[in-house]
């Protein structure tokens, strides 16, 4: 028993006739024919009397016609229901991302996606990426916008969102800031000076000494935190350089040229690789430059 037995079934029913049925559906009657004579086969009963040029529902043919109905009507309830997901996008989205895309990137977008989809329960969770990546290759976080990883899981998939350069920066009354209006700053007169760096581990601090690492210096801290703006606070009041995205630039902090020292990490998304997204979490991504 199947569907398109079924509705030839009913079509036939309701039309009194093969061929009328057959026109009905824009089938053939040979095909009507064959699909109703296979329903009869598998319920091992005759649906119809083929009297003379005529056809005439059975006892059983008018007891099966109320359940086929009755079928069909079901499953063109839940095909409008499925149908009907496209118009209201609701449930729950278990969203991470890190302090500074959370605050200096993402913020006009989660007020467009509330604002367009209210009946969606976001679930905002504010976390290293690091460990932002550890929970959505748990399965614990279903998406998450972060810093991206150089050295990702293997089940984990990436996307691009921000190009995210870095730059040497200090505070406007710091020695460095004085020495770069004179002559270019080289990666060993900065290592000269103590830094004020993101946390072991990060990706950020990890770009830093990757790139100064064929200058053959080594860099002095003075100080250690995971959070950009706090980073950010304590190169403003002097207590040492750090590198920090262009972005933050502003009139407390000055950016320090160093020679041949370039620097960008990557701001994007990251999800379970073969996992279907919500349709919560695929309106958000759509919602992403």
């Amino acid at each position: 028993m199947d569907f398109p037995s079924l509705k030839a079934f009913v079509a036939v029913a309701e039309s009194g006739s093969f061929s009328l049925a057959a026109e009905r559906l824009f089938m053939t009657q040979p095909a009507i024919s064959k699909r109703v004579a296979a329903l009869e086969a598998d319920l091992g009963i005759a649906l119809f009397d083929r009297i003379r040029r005529g056809i005439q529902l059975t006892e059983a043919g008018t007891k099966f016609l109320i359940s086929a109905r009755r079928i069909l009507d079901d499953i063109a309830i839940s095909r409008e229901e499925v149908h009907s997901l496209s118009a209201t996008i609701s449930g729950r989205l278990r969203l991470a991302t890190s302090h500074h895309v959370g605050i200096h990137r993402l913020p006009p977008i989660l007020k467009s996606f509330t604002q367009a989809h209210p009946d969606v329960e976001l679930d905002l969770l504010f976390m290293d990426s690091e460990l932002a990546c550890e929970g959505v290759a748990r399965g614990d976080i279903e998406l998450a916008v972060v810093t991206l990883p150089d050295h990702l899981h293997n089940t984990l998939a990436t996307q691009l969102v921000w190009p995210d350069p870095l730059g040497i920066v200090c505070a406007k009354d710091h020695p460095l800031a004085s020495l770069c209006k004179q002559q270019p700053i080289t990666a060993k007169q900065l290592c000269l000076h103590n830094a004020v760096l993101p946390a072991r581990g990060t990706v950020t601090r990890d770009i830093l000494l990757r790139a100064l690492e064929p200058f053959g210096v080594t860099v002095e801290t003075s100080l250690e935190t995971n959070y950009l703006e706090t980073i950010k606070m304590m190169v403003s009041v002097g207590l040492g350089w750090s590198a920090l995205p262009t972005n933050l630039l502003d009139t407390d902090i000055v950016q320090v040229p160093v020679i041949s020292l370039s620097m960008q990490r990557q701001l994007g998304h990251v999800h379970l690789k073969g996992k279907t997204l919500s349709r919560a979490a695929s309106a958000f991504l759509h919602m992403l430059p």
